[in-house]
């Protein structure tokens, strides 16, 4: 019960009432273009701060405004557990820092301010597989990917597509050893080793609850299609990409597989919670930079690199921005 909770509390990060009927006209896949009306608002990067680090390890951008300085280090959205990459130049900036600022990892449920999420709760189970539900070709697809994970049919017991899609893509990056906690789970950890102050934010969607319910099943089989599509063709594309990151070759980096995140991009109330993390970390990092001396922050590189990502606010900011190449 928990985790079927929990998997409607991730969808509802990106879901609301409004339907979507662009998506059932067109799956998407890695290479396909998004429907019309529809957009992804990490698609597009600002192309001057794409660049290959010239410091050994992972790419940092640093972030300038008089005497105060903020180091900012782009992490992938998905990497393998225990990532190893290069720590000399995280420990050297770590070393006197004012503060690290973290991407946001917990979602804060208040239940009580979401009246209809027991009742959204309980309209996302179902007591018969979700396979059982649909079409033979369908049916014969989704059993095949879940027995690649290892998965009895009655371990999806929903009856949302959206809701299996989250449920196969948590299992997935498990069997993979896949993970979207990594590097950041380690760099907090040295950051309270060190005694240096961290800036997370959360946020609160237990009002978005019950918009899971209400986003359209035709959404959530186009999303079905590209998890089953991205789990089909294994972890190679991630890996690779991961590799590239630990030695900020960041083209290749940003090379990972995105079906997840595109199909999810173009569900209602994504482009408002997108914008919203974005605005939030940039805030972060400007309030950062009204304190004399330096600070670290860690951002997706999308979320950092995109047109209206947190590096192009911060320069439409009048903030000096230096890109991986600059460093010396």
């Amino acid at each position: 019960m928990k985790r079927v909770l929990g998997i409607a509390l991730a969808a509802a990060l990106f879901a609301s009432a409004a339907p979507a009927p662009v998506l059932a006209q067109v799956p998407l896949t890695p290479s396909a273009q998004l429907p019309a009306g529809a957009v992804d608002p990490n698609e597009t990067l600002v192309e001057e701060l794409v660049v290959t680090a010239r410091l050994p390890g992972p790419a940092w951008w640093r972030v300038s405004d008089g005497d105060s300085t903020v180091y900012v280090l782009g992490a992938p959205t998905v990497a393998p557990k225990r990532q190893q990459w290069d720590q000399l130049q995280f420990n050297r900036r770590l070393e006197g820092a004012n503060a690290v600022i973290l991407p946001f990892t917990g979602l804060k449920v208040k239940l009580a301010g979401a009246p209809g999420a027991a009742i959204s709760y309980l309209r996302l189970k179902s007591s018969k597989p979700f396979e059982d539900s649909q079409d033979p070709a369908q049916r014969e697809r989704f059993a095949a990917v879940r027995t690649k994970l290892g998965q009895p049919a009655d371990h999806y017991k929903t009856n949302h597509p959206l809701a299996a899609a989250l449920m196969l893509t948590d299992d997935y990056r498990e069997k993979e050893g896949l993970t979207t906690a990594d590097p950041t789970k380690l760099i907090k950890l040295l950051a309270q080793r060190s005694g240096v102050k961290i800036v997370q934010r959360s946020y609160d969607l237990g009002p978005l609850l019950g918009a899971v319910t209400r986003t359209s099943k035709a959404a959530g089989s186009a999303c079905l299609d590209e998890v089953m599509g991205e789990i089909e063709a294994g972890p190679g594309r991630t890996l690779a990409a991961s590799r590239a990151w630990a030695v900020g070759d960041v083209g290749g980096a940003l090379g990972a597989e995105r079906s997840y995140e595109r199909c999810i991009a173009v569900t209602p109330g994504a482009l408002t919670f997108d914008a919203r993390v974005k605005r939030d970390l940039t805030n972060d990092i400007e309030a950062a930079l009204k304190t004399p001396g330096h600070t670290i922050a860690v951002a997706p590189l999308r979320t950092l690199l995109a047109q209206g990502g947190v590096l192009d606010q911060l320069r439409a900011k009048g903030y000096e921005v230096k890109t991986p190449g600059d460093e010396d």
